[in-house]
């Protein structure tokens, strides 16, 4: 009895127990397949396990651990092995400038680099003189399961178990740090929402180093489901992409939306039928425009479609809306409601909360909640603040910066972040309510809106040759006369950063 009690208790505590029990019951069963190899669960296991080894030899325990391979397979089996050992992971990309690699370095100071004997010497390149763990000859090593079971032992739920680095205002990263639990109550819940079994299988769009990841990853590892990581080159051509998908059986896909914009506006859909292969699409990580999911929604109109809303520091996500009615394409999809054991409060300026269509901050509260920044107390404590409403205990929120209102069905609707809240002729401006009404027209794949401070002009950012008094003409039905954009600039191809989502870094350089 006093065994099965402290089993399940850590069961509870690391993401490996997942592992452990889908190895007893699909071991045979791909979990990982990417373009030049696949691992079954129980060999995932095995060469985690003896990564785990290696690392617990080292003396390693609740230390940061640095991934560095071209992403694919060997990465999730790092993921793993970090994991498993009671250190925690941050894949670093191969492809990122030297400058930024020597940022995280510094902030992070890890203690170890996973990497292969070839990508080696591009690392010593960088500012780091620690050790290393070859993957190729690591993973083929001896297994001590006592050593991995007495630091398992040791962990408990609010270990870290990853830190991935987002963009710093002051060009410094920022390292998000999630633990266990956190990853836990976020997996529980969407495969209990979306009732993922081992008979799904996902299609990978996200790098590793991007959080809208942790769904493909985790929901996999504690299913039983398999994970196709789809070849990046796929994204820029939308039929053999979908033909990819058909021929993998993949039923559910969790992309950022400009993934699936770009499948809409060029109609792949005529070319390749899905209708007996996709059953989930989630997307996530910017706004999601109407009229390209009302293509999807045209096409494939039994598929259960949700919009699934957060940032880095609440494990992905904290809303999201399971899309059950007809919305016209100038229409702004609602982010919806809170998942389960999260509390979204919508405080407005006097931060108190907001009522009827007022616009408000959203914050949060709950196990999601990251940990703060990685060695940065300061960026920590002006995002994760004290609950204004509680008074009595501490009680962290975690202050998102976007802007939102809830509508008539009581869903929350994003409008903007607050950096992209503006002054204009007097008026304040939410950017995001312009980009709403230009995207649904119907010449317009993407679009993005930025504020021109030192001329005070709004400048529209499009991919298509369209006049500035056609566009104007257009949306002025949706947005007040103040809103409708000074300039517009068109572009040959619009500007995404690694994760895929509009680069407005690059943008504000075009001002």
């Amino acid at each position: 009895m006093w065994m099965e009690r402290e089993a399940r208790g850590i069961m509870k505590a690391n993401v490996t127990y997942w592992l452990d029990e889908t190895v007893k019951r699909v071991p045979e069963k791909a979990a990982f397949v990417d373009e030049g190899k696949a691992v079954t669960f129980q060999e995932l296991q095995r060469q985690a396990k003896a990564l785990a080894s290696q690392m617990i030899q080292r003396d390693l325990f609740k230390k940061p651990v640095v991934i560095y391979m071209e992403k694919g397979v060997d990465v999730l089996v790092s993921f793993m092995g970090a994991a498993y050992s009671c250190n925690f992971y941050s894949p670093i990309d191969v492809d990122m400038p030297a400058s930024r690699v020597n940022k995280i370095l510094e902030v992070l100071s890890p203690s170890l680099v996973i990497t292969t004997k070839a990508l080696k010497e591009t690392f010593e390149s960088y500012e780091y003189e620690g050790e290393y763990l070859l993957f190729d000859e690591a993973c083929r090593g001896e297994i001590c399961e006592e050593e991995i079971e007495a630091a398992r032992k040791k962990g408990i739920d609010t270990d870290l178990l990853y830190v991935l680095f987002t963009s710093g205002s002051t060009g410094v990263p920022k390292g998000v740090t999630i633990t266990h639990r956190s990853v836990i109550d976020y997996i529980d819940w969407v495969t209990e929402t979306f009732a993922v079994t081992e008979e799904d299988s996902f299609g990978n769009q996200a790098p590793f180093y991007f959080d809208n990841s942790i769904l493909d990853i985790y929901s996999t590892i504690k299913s039983g489901a398999t994970t196709y990581i789809i070849p990046k080159n796929l994204f820029a051509q939308p039929v053999p992409l979908l033909e990819y998908i058909k021929e993998k059986k993949i039923n559910t896909i969790f992309w950022v939306p400009s993934a699936l914009i770009v499948v809409a506006k060029l109609k792949a859909f005529r070319n390749v039928d899905l209708s007996d292969t996709l059953k989930r699409v989630l997307f996530c990580g910017e706004v999601m425009p109407n009229k390209q999911l009302n293509v999807w929604r045209k096409f494939l109109p039994d598929v259960v479609y949700a919009n699934l809303y957060g940032p880095t520091e609440i494990t992905d996500a904290c809303t999201y809306y399971i899309v059950d009615r007809e919305f016209s394409d100038d229409e702004p999809l609602p982010i919806g409601i809170p998942m389960a054991n999260t509390e979204i409060l919508v405080l407005n300026e006097h931060d108190g909360l907001v009522k009827g269509e007022e616009t408000g901050e959203l914050c949060v509260r709950g196990t999601s909640l990251s940990m703060g920044y990685y060695n940065n107390p300061e960026k920590t404590r002006e995002a994760f603040v004290q609950n204004p409403l509680n008074p009595f205990v501490p009680e962290t929120i975690y202050r998102t910066g976007d802007l939102v209102k809830y509508n008539e069905y009581g869903e929350i609707i994003y409008l903007s972040r607050k950096d992209f809240q503006i002054k204009h002729m007097g008026h304040r401006i939410e950017l995001g309510e312009i980009e709403t009404a230009v995207s649904s027209l119907e010449e317009i794949s993407l679009c993005c809106c930025l504020y021109d401070e030192k001329r005070q002009k709004i400048v529209l950012f499009i991919e298509e040759e369209l006049e500035k008094a056609y566009i104007n003409e257009q949306i002025s039905r949706l947005v007040p006369e103040y809103m409708l954009p000074n300039k517009v600039i068109t572009l040959e191809q619009m500007p995404m950063n690694a994760n895929g989502k509009i680069d407005r870094v690059k943008l504000k350089e075009l001002l």
